[in-house]
């Protein structure tokens, strides 16, 4: 009798705690914290880390659509520093709805004190109608 009682006690936690630690999910959920880090959605010029943000600043973007389509790009990239840096520049060409149709590889640029360098990029096609120019420290 001891040993069954026992046995219904413990029967009877273990049914308490796992339905206790049951699950309520109620199915699919929204996305939280959408706006949060999506600034390449919307901007045209982004600074990827600390170093980048400190040290470079982008003072003109220039577009223009060439005879054949396609969409090309031109940055001056100019270090606000005291000192000679390098950096990786790159481009996100994106269609009417911001999906991106090319990822231009990074190119390496070295900026002296205080110099402004010019950048440009080409879309391989005309799809492109939106941009984003990426700057991230070399390493």
């Amino acid at each position: 009798m001891k040993k069954t009682f026992s046995l219904l006690f413990v029967a009877a936690a273990a049914a308490g705690f796992l339905t206790a630690c049951a699950s309520h999910d109620t199915g699919a959920q929204r996305p939280v914290n959408t706006t949060v880090n999506n600034l390449e959605d919307s901007a045209q010029f982004v600074l990827f880390d600390k170093g980048a943000q400190e040290s470079v600043t982008c003072d003109a973007i220039q577009q223009q659509r060439l005879p054949d389509g396609r969409l090309q790009v031109a940055a001056n990239i100019r270090n606000r520093d005291n000192r000679r840096i390098q950096v990786q520049v790159n481009c996100v060409f994106k269609d009417g709805q911001g999906f991106v149709v090319e990822d231009t590889p990074f190119k390496n640029l070295f900026l002296d004190e205080h110099a402004q360098e010019g950048v440009q990029f080409v879309s391989l096609n005309d799809k492109a109608q939106r941009y984003t120019i990426r700057v991230r420290e070399a390493r």
